[in-house]
């Protein structure tokens, strides 16, 4: 027996069933403050050291989240 299930569903209302926090005043801000750095000329400026006061804590749960994705991903169609 196989069964299909189909679910359309928007980005946004698929974050929010998973329980996934919205990240775009995050996002915006981070934009906001690579865009101010560059305009400045900056030199030897690190994206990456901006983002770190906000996930320096979360760090290791991002990325055991991205490798069971990719768990996940890399397993689907294949058989048991």
């Amino acid at each position: 027996m196989k069964v299909n299930v189909e679910i359309d569903m928007t980005p946004d209302e698929f974050r929010k069933a998973m329980g996934l926090p919205d990240v775009q005043p995050l996002q915006e801000e981070l934009m906001r403050r690579i865009q101010e750095q560059m305009e400045a000329g900056v030199e030897g400026y690190d994206a990456l050291s901006l983002l770190k006061p906000f996930v320096s804590q979360s760090f290791d749960s991002v990325n055991t989240y991205q490798k069971m994705m990719m768990d996940l991903m890399s397993s689907y169609g294949k058989s048991s």
